[in-house]
């Protein structure tokens, strides 16, 4: 930090699994994330969206066509084969695509 000059923080919560169109064959979930900055960078300081895992896919696509050398995180694993409840596998993507956007 520089004397007299706030740090930028920029935090990011992904949060609120919902299961949309559920009992059909087409649904899926989609989590709340949630975005709260002091950069100057942004012209929002919060903001708030609902995307789904296949959304995060194309943005991990996205940042490795844009990294250059620079490695981009992984995003937790998409097994159909999950051994455990669907609530803990929720659970565990949700703290999988903190992690990827913290990173």
């Amino acid at each position: 930090p520089i004397p007299g000059f706030p740090q930028e923080l920029t935090t990011v919560r992904v949060q609120d699994p919902r299961v949309q169109n559920e009992g059909s064959w087409n649904s899926y979930v989609d989590y709340k994330i949630f975005l709260h900055t002091n950069s100057k960078a942004f012209t929002a300081k919060t903001s708030c969206v609902r995307r789904r895992y296949r959304e995060f896919v194309w943005l991990r696509r996205q940042l490795q066509r844009n990294a250059g050398l620079v490695p981009v995180p992984e995003l937790p694993g998409k097994s159909a084969f999950f051994v455990g409840s669907t609530d803990e596998f929720i659970e565990r993507r949700r703290q999988g695509l903190q992690h990827f956007l913290e990173r």
